[in-house]
Parts: structure tokens; C-alpha cells; sequence
């Protein structure tokens, strides 16, 4: 019994170094054939390929230079996480529409991607978002200071960042009748949020199918947390002339336009709520409890008014 229980142990470590070499050297073949795809736009390299036996598949040390930039991107891991090793085996079938349907949670990971303030990548990205929302009072101090319509490289500079630093996870879920939506986003040294979602329908198992579905939001919950960036707003509006009282009412005026730009007029259920998280609470909880689940692509029908009624929308400062 004991030799056969050591047997058994051997076999299965050696299965496992089988089945991870392959992993590997299939997941890499598919990076350098993407690196070689790519080589026309952009220089790409990576430092290597990572797997556990619980299911976390990573590309590791990745630098990308876009061809016209002299910045590199950097990213210290990028992959994906499902329930076993096992799962990620099988993920390709899944991927080539092959498989019944998706593991029973699957996950899309992003730890550490860099981008320097003064990156010349960012000063163009920055410049089309500004061309894309069609110019308008973006020099204001208050907008300006308050990242009213996304913070230029002089703004995060000016509240005291040399380099974004940010980092995502998206895992979705599908059951039966939902599909679960969580996700986090940290910022470091700026803000995290998590984000839950539940939709009505078995989305991803449809697109296996080849069966088209309209996602319906049925609940949703978000937490916003600061982690320094209000009291850095508060210096660096002061350092462009705002009063604390001026500076208050930027916060509060760019989070409104927020609200417009999403398709949404907040109402004071809204408002109070942020207000307080401006005079010193910590986390922001955002909160949609529609009656029925409700079509994402129909919200825009509504009157901006309507929305926060329609969505249930509530918001809480802790």
C-alpha cells in the first residue's frame, strides 16, 4: 500500500510537470508568435511564463515600446485565473468555442502596469481624449486641478505623482440564470474601487453558443476608496488659487459631470452622500437596485433625471 500510495504520488507529480511544461511551452509559442506579429508597431518583450496548481496562468516581466514612442510600457504580470490548473488545460477549448461552456469562474489579471506622468505615450493619449470630448474649459483651475475631464500630465505632476501604477482584476462568473461581474482597481497612492455586478441571463454560456443576449443589470455595487488623492486635490487647488469653499464645489461639479457623461443627473441622494466623503470619509459605497433588470444599452433612452429613479441608485460615505 505504501509503495502503491508513492507510486501514485510520483505519477501524479509527474503528470503535473508533463502538463505544466506543455502549458508553458504552448502559452509561450503564442507570445513569441504575437511578439512576432506585433514587431511591425511595436517592440515587445517579456521575461516569462508562470502557472500555478490553482489556476493563475501569467505573463511575467512584460515591456512594450510602440513604434514612434521612446517610452516603454511596463507591466510586472499580466494573465489569467481560473478554479485549477486543470482549468486552464482546458481554457483553450473554451476560447476556440469547443467546450460546453466556461470554467466555473474565470479571470482576466493586471499587477503593476507603469506609466511615468511625463511618458510621451501618455501626453498623446491624454491629447486625444481631449480632442475627443471636443475642447471646452479643460485649462480651468478647477477643472484642472480636480481631473474634471481626466488629469493631464502637468495635473498629476502638479499633485505630486511621477508614475500611475495601476492594477486590475475582472472575474466573471456564470450561473444559471446571472452573470457576476466583480472587479478591482487600484491606482497606488491615488484610489482603489471594487466594482460588483450581477446581470440577468447566462451571458458567456450564450456566447459559447453562439446564442446573442443583451446583458440586463440586476444589482450592482461599487466602493470607491481615497487613498490620498482628496487631500492632494485639496493642495494642489489651493496652489492654483482655489479657497477650500471653491475647491468643494469643483469636487462636487466634476463628479456631477461624471454623472452627465454617463447619462445620469445625480440627485441629492447622490450628492449629500459625496459631500460628506469629501469632509474626510474614507470609502464612497455606490449602490443600483433596479425593480427589473434593466437593458445597459436602453439607459440612455431615459432622461438623465430619470436614471437615478429607474436604477434605484443610492450612495453611502463610511
Amino acid at each position: 500500500m505504501k509503495n502503491l500510495l508513492i507510486g501514485a504520488i510520483v505519477l501524479g507529480g509527474l503528470g503535473y510537470g508533463g502538463a505544466k511544461l506543455y502549458l508553458h511551452h504552448e502559452v509561450s509559442g503564442a507570445m513569441d508568435q504575437a511578439v512576432l506579429m506585433a514587431s511591425p508597431f511595436a517592440k515587445i518583450e517579456y521575461e516569462g511564463v508562470s502557472s500555478t496548481l490553482s489556476g493563475e496562468l501569467m505573463v511575467d516581466g512584460l515591456k512594450v515600446l510602440v513604434q514612434g514612442y521612446s517610452d516603454e510600457i511596463h507591466i510586472d504580470r499580466i494573465g489569467i485565473d481560473t478554479p485549477s490548473f486543470l482549468s486552464l488545460l482546458e481554457i483553450s477549448d473554451f476560447a476556440s468555442m469547443q467546450s460546453e461552456g466556461m470554467p466555473e469562474y474565470f479571470g482576466f489579471i493586471v499587477e503593476g502596469l507603469r506609466v511615468p506622468v511625463d511618458a510621451d505615450y501618455y501626453q498623446d493619449i491624454y491629447a486625444l481624449a481631449q480632442q475627443a470630448r471636443g475642447g471646452g474649459t479643460a485649462d480651468d483651475p478647477a477643472a484642472q486641478c480636480t481631473g474634471r475631464y481626466g488629469f493631464s500630465p502637468q495635473a498629476l505632476s502638479g499633485l505630486g505623482y511621477e508614475d500611475q501604477v495601476v492594477s486590475l482584476s475582472l472575474f466573471m462568473r456564470d450561473e444559471p440564470k446571472h452573470l457576476l461581474l466583480d472587479m478591482t482597481l487600484n491606482l497606488q497612492d491615488m484610489w482603489d474601487l471594487e466594482a460588483n455586478l450581477s446581470l440577468d441571463g447566462n451571458l458567456l454560456s450564450g456566447i459559447a453558443m453562439r446564442t446573442p443576449h443583451v446583458p440586463r443589470l440586476g444589482d450592482m455595487r461599487i466602493a470607491y476608496t481615497d487613498r490620498s488623492l482628496n487631500e492632494r486635490v485639496a493642495d494642489y487647488c489651493a496652489q492654483l488659487g482655489l479657497s477650500p469653499l471653491e475647491t468643494m464645489q469643483a469636487q462636487i461639479d466634476t463628479f456631477k459631470y461624471v454623472g452627465t457623461a454617463n447619462g445620469i443627473e445625480f440627485d441629492e441622494y447622490m450628492l449629500d452622500p459625496y459631500k460628506e466623503f469629501l469632509n474626510g470619509k474614507s470609502t464612497l459605497l455606490v449602490t443600483a437596485r433596479p425593480n427589473e433588470p434593466i437593458a445597459l444599452s436602453q439607459i440612455d433612452l431615459y432622461k438623465p433625471s430619470d436614471v437615478p429613479a429607474l436604477l434605484n441608485l443610492a450612495a453611502a460615505a463610511r
